[in-house]
Parts: C-alpha cells; structure tokens; sequence
C-alpha cells in the first residue's frame, strides 16, 4: 500500500470515528454502569500505534475520547505533548461534547500554547511541549485528542499504560505496533491475558494488543506500584539509533556499551584543574580520602541545573564545559567526577540509576531504558562509594532515599552490569528521642527535646536544614509538632556528614495546656512527641499485597518532673506488641518527683500478602492507643496542724 493511501486511511478512519461521535455515541449514558464506579474518568476509546520503517524513523498515532466525570478529573481532560529534535509533532486536533455526545467546540491551531519545557531548575533544552486545556466546567463532558508525531530515533520506545491512574476506568483502548521483519523488540505485559494479534503488514508485522471494560482501581495504603496494579506494556528495541550512534538493548552489557560511547573522550580536564586534583590528593595515601576530598572540591566548585541538551538528554557535556560554566546536570556533573577521580588515578564508574523517593519498580530481566538519573560508582578493593554528584551538601558515600536500594547500570570499560546500590537497615535508620520535660499545677510543660535522626530518617531534616532560611524551618517544625497550643523557644540542628549520616537536633519548646485538668486532677501522655499517626480501617477484602520498601526503628526516653503535691494516681501498663510488620514496647514508672518513659518501635519492611492486611490493622490500632495511653495525677490533701 503507498504512503499516500496509508495516509488516506487513517484520515478516513478519523472522521469516521468523528461521524460515529456527532451521532451521539460519546454520549455519557452510554457507559456501561460497571466502568462509572469509583471512577472520575472513562476513556472511552485510546488508540496508538507505532510504525517503524527504520532505526531512525518511526510515525506514532494517538487518539483518546476521555469522558471527564467530575471535577476531580479535570488533570486528564488536557492535551500535554512533548517535542524535541528527536521528535515532531505532525497534527493535533481536538474536540470537546457535551453529555449527550453533542459537539460543543473544536480545537482552533492558535488555541495550543507552545511554550518550552524548561522547568525552574533547567538553563537549557532542546525540549517544548505543546499544552490545550478546553477548560470545560460543565460535568460530565468528553474530550477527543487525535496527534500524529513523527520520531527520528528508536531510542526513545514508549510504554503502554492506558490507565494512567486510580479512579480512572478504561471502555476500549489498544495499541499497535508495526515493525519491518528485520526489526526486533521485546515487550513485557504486566496484568494482560494472552499473546498480542500478529497480523502481516507491509514488509513485516503488526502485534497489536486490547483492553475492553476495565475498571476503575481504587488505591490502597501501602499497596504496590502502579505497574503492578494496572495493564500495561513495556517495549524495548533490541537495535536502535540515535543522533548518528548506534545501539543495542539486547543485554545490559550492550545498553552500556552504547553509554560508553557516547562517553568517549569527554572526560579531558583542563591543565589548570588537573594540577588543581595534584595539590589536593598527591600527598593523601587512603583511596577513601582522596574521594572525599575531590567530592568535596565538586560540591564547592558546581552547582546542578538541569540540560536536556544533544542526544536526546543522554550525552554528558564534557569535563571542560563544567570547568567553564562551573554547573551541570547529572551526567554532566557524574562525568565531570568521574575525570577528576581518573586523574588521582582512582577508577570510577558512570552509573544509570532510576531515582525518586519509593520508586523501586524496576525489571531487571527485560534490559531496556528505564533510568532518569545518573550516579557514579566507585569500587574499591574492599568496598564500594557511591556518590550522587548534583547535592551540594550530602556526604561522601551516602545516597539517601533518592536512590538507594535499587538496580543500577554500571558501566565500565567492558559494557553494562547491574549492581543494587546499599540497603540502608534498621540498624541504619534508627532515631533516638530524649526528653526532658518539667509540668506545672496549670498544665504546661517546659521541653527540652534532643533527637538523632540517623540513615534514611534524616534525610528531610538534612534537605529542610540545607535548603531553607531559619524562618522556614521553624513554619516546618510547627506543622509537624502535635501539640494544640505551644511555643519553639529555640531550636538547633548538627550535621555528622559521615558515610552514614546523622543529625542532632535539640528544641526548647512551651506547651500551654499539654496536661487536662479536672479538679485537682492533671491528665498527661507521657509519649511527648513520637506518636503513631495513622489509624487503619480493617478491609476483609483487601486487593493488593502490602508493600513496605523500608524499615526503621524510633526510640524515646522521656523525664517528667511532675509539680510539687502531685503524685500518680493511675499509671498505664506496660505494652508489648509484636508481628511481622513490627514490634513495639512502652513502660511508665515513677522515680521520685519524675515519670520515666520509654518507647521503643521498629517498622519491618517487605511485602506481605493481601490477607495478612488486618494483622497490620491490628499493629497500627494498638500502637496508636498505647502512644496516647494517659497518666492520672492527683493532689494530695495538706493536712492542717492543730
């Protein structure tokens, strides 16, 4: 079939759906009722298809009619598509009916915003996105996107996830690809049952793949990531090419490879700064100290911005570009790193890392591009430092959650291996409380509250401290506090900058009314300040298993001058708690004129099955009420002499 035919029937296939729609088929009463539970969204159609002629040719088709239920699904009504010189955009068209399925506006070209996608930590990008809101206020209502786009790389193969989120349920949605016979890729579906439909096309074949009637999925409290949640697919070519380089993803040893060569003869210094390298580490013998030195050099010397600048954002910027302009990106400040360690003659290693707080969805089996992030690694002969080199301020050898305990891509001079980046345990992330505390017969309590946050549990304390003014920390710290009314007299906080980081952090702080009084009665919880805040509700029909991806343990000692006169007149028992997410204990006893407390608790990580989710209910439930566990005390009578 000739291109032009080709053309002619998508066309034709287009405004027959538009025929179909001004017919009243988009209409909302026509959704079948099971789809509208628990649901803000309905797409009732998603069509893409990819067609790939060569390495560095492929056309992408989408259309989607998205029916927006309420106001809570606004955020999908809009179109948001990126371009760069990888990829163009060819068409956009748009439409928008009402709830009968009547049409009441068609996108106009000067309605599209075209603006660049430079966010407020980037200088440079050859990326831009075009972005159309209808900005319809009348619910229900169906918006119809159809783009052609036009990709000159096989690099970038997107994955397929036509359910892009929780309370958003699919009527009909499909994909398509269609490759010549000498192009080979890899698929992996996640929650999709049987093969894909493999049909001839021109010079190859089409696999295509469809979803009908899925239904909206409601989140649950520590329920695995969304890939494990949802249909979708993930693609990977097995050859491809970018900007004039050629690549494979056939194995994590290739995909390195291609690393490797964008990388080549990037790492030069200027003369100035690798005598620079000479003065800081030629006397220093320990490889250790040598890292941190020059880590400390990078810190002091660069800063991070972000550049999604040449091949498709995944080429560093070479070692004398950040000399010049003292920034970078991560792969250009990892590159830059990774030149000064070679000159100390320290071997390192480029590493491709997909960062973010909880993000450990991750396929080792299905080698492909699945990183947004650059680290470097570097070995040791008894040990390993790993160092993210776009913080200012973090210490040498500590990751922190942003990419810690995951797969990662090393690369070397041999190719591609993953290697998981340190588990920090709860050994690691442990926070140690120690109160001390003195009440008054009208209810305050004067605090002087010391805390070491250690591992993983100092991290937004390490962020908050670093990056905002003295003024902001405190706002932070009076909307963490549990306390009704009180007052931060003081605060304070010290950084160990160790390979496993802690902070101290010590508060003054006046709670006005922390005791209840009735009568001559005071009422006080002796936890002070660390308590359970969340209560479960138990769900006999729990889904999805329980995910927990990392485990600490949080220690108190408190001491509670109570005011003359007063003596206890009720003490909670002590708690023991214990199952497989955690163990938790508590006890209260009086010393003299002072409460003594302590509370100890460790979280577990792992992933448990769905059914054992009350056990965990359960866990919560009790820990929540012994935190809160109240001592009574009463005023002793004076008696009068005669």
């Amino acid at each position: 079939m000739s291109k032009r035919k080709l053309t002619v029937l998508w066309v034709f296939l287009f405004f027959n759906g538009s025929l179909i729609a001004a017919d009243g088929s988009y209409a909302v009463a026509n959704i079948p009722a099971a789809l509208l539970k628990n649901a803000n969204v309905v797409k009732r159609i998603g069509e893409t298809r990819y067609e790939i002629s060569s390495y560095t040719k492929m056309k992408v088709y989408k259309k989607e009619v998205i029916t927006i239920l309420n106001e809570n699904g606004d955020e999908f009504a809009g179109l948001f598509e990126f371009y760069d010189k990888f990829r163009s955009i060819k068409s956009i068209e748009g439409k928008i009916y009402d709830a009968s399925g009547k049409e009441v506006k068609s996108l106009k070209p000067r309605d599209i915003e075209d603006r660049s996608a430079v966010s407020e930590i980037s200088l440079m990008e050859d990326s831009r996105v075009k972005i159309h809101h209808f900005y319809h206020r009348i619910y229900p209502y169906t918006v119809e996107y159809e783009v052609v786009m036009e990709f000159t790389t096989t690099f970038i193969f997107p994955s397929w996830f036509p359910q892009p989120a929780e309370k958003y349920a699919i009527e009909k949605s499909n994909i398509t690809v269609s490759v010549p016979d000498w192009f080979s890729f890899r698929y992996r579906t996640f929650n999709y049952t049987g093969d894909p439909s493999v049909v001839p096309a021109k010079e190859g074949k089409s696999y295509s793949w469809q979803i009908n009637n899925l239904q909206a999925i409601l989140m649950e409290y520590a329920a695995p990531e969304w890939p494990n949640l949802t249909t979708c697919i993930y693609f990977s070519p097995d050859q491809f090419e970018c900007g004039g380089y050629k690549g494979s993803m056939a194995s994590w040893n290739e995909l390195g490879q291609f690393q490797l060569l964008l990388n080549q003869g990037r790492d030069k210094l200027p003369d100035a700064v690798k005598q620079k390298v000479h003065q800081l580490t030629d006397g220093i013998a320990e490889p250790r100290e040598k890292i941190r030195i020059l880590y400390e050099y990078l810190q002091k010397n660069t800063r991070y911005v972000s550049i999604q600048l040449g091949i498709g954002g995944l080429q560093p910027f070479d070692a004398a570009y950040v000399t010049a302009k003292a920034y970078g990106d991560c792969k250009a400040l990892s590159n830059y790193m990774f030149a000064l360690l070679k000159e100390a003659n320290i071997k390192s290693c480029y590493t491709q890392i997909k960062s973010g707080e909880g993000k450990y969805f991750f396929l080792s089996d299905f080698p492909s591009d699945q990183f947004n992030h650059i680290i470097l690694c570097v070995p040791l002969p008894k040990d390993t430092v790993w160092l993210e080199c776009t913080s200012q301020t973090l210490p040498t050898g500590y990751l922190s959650g942003f990419t810690s305990n995951r797969p990662a891509l090393v690369v070397d001079e041999n190719g591609g291996r993953l290697i998981r980046t340190p588990h920090y345990g709860i050994t690691d992330n442990l926070q140690q409380r120690n109160i001390k505390a003195t009440l008054n017969e009208e209810g305050t309590l004067l605090v002087n509250a010391r805390t070491r946050y250690g591992g993983l549990q100092q991290d937004d304390i390490h962020g908050l401290i670093n990056n905002l003014s003295k003024d902001k920390v405190k706002e932070y710290l009076h909307e963490q506090l549990d306390f009704a009314t009180y007052d931060i007299s003081k605060f304070n906080y010290v950084e160990n900058k160790a390979a496993m980081p802690a902070i101290v952090e010590t508060l003054d702080i006046i709670v006005t009314n922390y005791a209840t009084i009735t009568g001559k009665r005071l009422f006080i919880v002796p936890n002070v300040m660390t308590r359970t805040g969340r209560k479960l509700t138990p769900d006999d029909d729990r889904k999805y298993d329980i995910v927990f991806t990392s485990e600490y343990r949080d220690v108190d000692s408190v001491e509670i001058e109570i005011p003359a006169g007063f003596s206890p007149e009720s003490m909670p028992e002590d708690v023991t708690i214990s199952n497989k997410f955690g163990k938790y204990n508590c006890a209260v006893k009086l010393s003299g004129n002072k409460l003594l407390y302590y509370r100890s608790i460790e979280c577990y990580s792992g992933r448990f099955p769905a059914k054992e989710y009350n056990d965990l209910v359960k866990f919560q439930e009790a820990t929540y009420k012994a935190d809160r566990n109240k001592v009574v005390l009463v005023k002793q009578e004076t008696t009068k002499g005669f």
